[in-house]
This record gives structure tokens, sequence and C-alpha cells, in this order.
């Protein structure tokens, strides 16, 4: 009696973890896009402000340069600077529209570059962290259910959850211990100076910049394809393709 019900029971099992996983799949692609998207228009910032189609405002060194050449000079250059600062700012308002012309691209200024930057980091970071837990959930549903493909799946989980771990900005957390791939428009300013110094410090710029972000991509990239093969080998299985 018992095994003569094992067999429907099975199949109903099996089925709703099915009907689960197509669920899951569906959002995992979704954070999937959403997570390239936002990975891109990270790429096209720094490459905006690196190429001078957006050049960067407000730069610290500047202002830390100025401050302590003020200091050098005495109260009376100090005077002076603050002077010379105030001229500038008044013939800049009296002309706003030619500088704003000067200093954006198809109107896009960096201030609104900083902007778009801080939200598409939020975007990124809730994006992934649900990306990573949607495949964990697929994994334990296809644990509960024998669906099979388990290795293909615990791999596109841990390749997620690298890619989460490097994603985050830790250089927030842990200030010159470690960093993530994540940059903020002042972070972006400051490592822009390294294009003034030796052949290492350019070496760092863009492998902070690009080559940190090419990882991140390749673990993104990996995962999805990993989950796919998961995908595949559950509906082989059951004989479904």
């Amino acid at each position: 009696m018992n095994e003569n019900q094992g067999g429907p029971n099975s199949l109903l099992d099996t089925t709703d973890c099915l009907e689960a996983i197509g669920v899951f799949r569906g959002w995992k692609n979704f954070f999937f896009v959403i997570v390239l998207l936002c990975l891109l228009l990270l790429q096209v910032s720094f490459w905006a402000v690196k190429t001078g189609y957006i050049p960067a405002e407000g730069c610290p060194g500047d202002v830390v340069q100025s401050s302590e050449a003020a200091v050098a000079g005495g109260l009376g250059q100090k005077v002076q600077d603050v002077n010379e600062a105030a001229q500038k700012v008044a013939a800049e308002q009296s002309e706003p529209d030619a500088a704003e012309v000067e200093k954006s691209f198809f109107g896009v200024t960096f201030k609104h570059l900083a902007v778009g930057i801080r939200v598409v980091n939020a975007i990124l970071i809730l994006s992934g962290l649900l990306y990573c837990l949607t495949i964990l959930m697929a994994m334990k549903i296809s644990l509960v259910g024998r669906l099979g493909g388990i290795n293909h799946i615990c791999r596109a989980f841990f390749l997620s959850l690298i890619m989460l771990l490097l994603l985050l900005p830790w250089q927030r957390i842990f200030s010159g211990v470690v960093i993530g791939a994540i940059y903020t428009p002042g972070e972006l300013v400051k490592w822009s100076s390294a294009e003034a110094g030796d052949m290492f410090d350019i070496i760092l710029f863009y492998l902070r910049f690009s080559g940190f972000w090419l990882l991140i991509l390749l673990l993104l990239i990996f995962s999805q394809l990993r989950s796919g093969r998961w995908t595949k080998t559950i509906l082989r299985r059951l004989e479904v393709i």
C-alpha cells in the first residue's frame, strides 16, 4: 500500500520542485541582466572620465594643493588667493552656459555622473545579493527534490558568492587593507591622478577600474553558464528534452 502511494507522491513532489525551479530560474536570469547592465554602466562611466568626455570637477587633490600653497605663502598670500578665487567664481557665474558646455558631454556633467554612479552602485549591490540568494534557493530545491545537476548549481553558487564578495566596497570599511570592485565618484577622481605618475601607478590604475571589473564580469558569466548547465541536466534527467 505504501509502495503504491510512493509513486504519485514522488511525482507530485517532483512537479512542485520543477515549478519552484522555474520561478527561481526566471528571477535568476532577471538579476543577471541587471547586474550585467550595472557593470557595463560603471565601466562606461570610468572611460567617460578617463577619456575626458566628462571631466572630473572638484578634484580633492587640487583643493589640498591650493590649501598647502596658501599656508606656505603666509596670510597675505592666502588673502590674495581668496580674492583671486572670488574673482574667478564671479567670472564663471557671469558666463555659466559656456562653462557648462565645456565641462559636459551632451549635457551630462560630472555631478550628474556622480549621482548616476551612486545609484548604479546601490542597484548593483542589491541585485548581486539577490542573484546569489536566488541560486542558493535553487540549489536547496534541487537537493530536496533530488533533481540532479548538483555539481553545476553548487559551482554556480560559489562563483556568484565570490563575485559578490569581490564586488562589495570593502575599502569603505577596511580602508587601506582591501578594496572592492565598486568605486565611488571620489575614488574615481582620486585614482585618476595616477595617470600622471610612473608606469607602476598607471598599471594599478587600470587594474583597479578595468582589470577588477573584468574579473567580476567573468565570474558572473561563468556562474550563469554553470546554472544553465544545471537546468539542462535536470531536463535531461527527467527526459523533458
